[in-house]
């Protein structure tokens, strides 16, 4: 806190480290029991952020999520999170420089959903769940204050999105009828994990009368063929979220996700040079998780980058934890 300043919260908006909200001035009290928590040392190296390849080490990384709010034992996962940004295959650079809306989107799968709290249920998308709330806000800070990339400056992002404030959810697995993402992946099912994709917001699919798979998910890829526009195709890694009660309905016609995601891949197809083409680049680029409450004949996707060719591809990292 610099000498001439009274409030340590004003002083932290003074200095250009929030994201337009309060944030919890990071002591080192608090830093150091969030590094303790995680069981890794303060100067262990994360990775590199971009743009600016600032170094995110296990302290620096602790400092943003006290800062968005997070209790020490969520830094783990905040780890596993700023880990997969900074993994190649995210193309940061890339994310962090478009004028798209996307934002890095973390979902958790595997025991720690529970243990931290994580939502997976009604409101997965909404506000009110502290863990969901400050781990997605963590790792946007890490991106700002470590990677530079800072919105009107390097991010250039034409609307940007409620969801670069946070953006993480859970998957619902209790409330699956087939294996988790995580798992879909090859991790174990005792497995924590956190996978990152670069997402747009969420578009609720409402099929409140379909009593088939068939019929949910026509209605699904029907509402797939308009993602960024519907003269575009091929795209690559999205997210379908499909709401619990779709799942159970479809799941009781025998279908698994592997069926669901080749007919979405199949029907959802858009006229491109006057041929039909899918709007997905391969069904592989389609990934399913079941989430939200039980109560609500909705699903949702949740467009990734929508960029013809966009490098970014979604990205798990195991969560290890003390």
């Amino acid at each position: 806190m610099s000498a001439d300043t009274a409030d340590p919260v004003e002083d932290l908006f003074a200095r250009g480290v929030t994201d337009g909200l309060p944030a919890v001035p990071p002591t080192a009290e608090r830093v150091r029991a969030a590094v303790a928590a995680s069981g890794r040392r303060g100067d262990e190296l994360i990775g590199l952020v971009a743009p600016g390849n600032g170094r995110a080490t296990v302290e620096r990384v602790a400092v943003n999520a006290v800062m968005a709010g997070c209790r020490p034992e969520y830094l783990p996962v905040v780890l596993a999170a700023v880990e997969a940004i900074c993994d190649p295959e995210f193309a940061l650079v890339g994310v962090s420089g478009t004028t798209d809306a996307v934002t890095p989107l973390v979902i958790v799968n595997g025991p720690l959903r529970r243990a931290l709290e994580v939502n997976c249920a009604a409101s997965v998308f909404g506000a009110g769940f502290r863990a969901n709330a400050t781990i997605g806000r963590a790792v946007r800070l890490v991106w700002v204050n470590v990677g530079g990339a800072r919105p009107g400056v390097i991010s250039m992002s034409t609307f940007g999105q409620p969801g670069r404030y946070s953006y993480c959810i859970g998957e619902h697995e209790e409330a699956s009828p087939w294996e988790p993402l995580s798992v879909e992946h090859g991790f174990a099912a005792g497995d924590s994990t956190v996978a990152v994709m670069a997402a747009e917001a969420p578009q609720v699919v409402v099929n409140a009368a379909g009593r088939t798979a068939h019929d949910i998910l026509s209605t699904v890829a029907r509402a797939g063929t308009v993602i960024a526009s519907p003269d575009l195709a091929p795209l690559g890694d999205t997210l379908l979220v499909i709401g619990p009660e779709h799942a159970a309905t479809i799941a009781a016609d025998g279908w698994s996700k592997a069926d669901v995601r080749q007919f979405v891949w199949e029907e959802c197809r858009v006229s491109a040079d006057g041929t039909r083409v899918p709007k997905f680049s391969e069904p592989a680029r389609l990934h399913i998780v079941v989430a939200g409450g039980t109560a609500g004949r909705f699903s949702a996707w949740v467009p990734g980058w929508p960029f013809r060719g966009a490098p970014s591809r979604l990205v798990f990292r195991r969560v290890t934890s003390v």
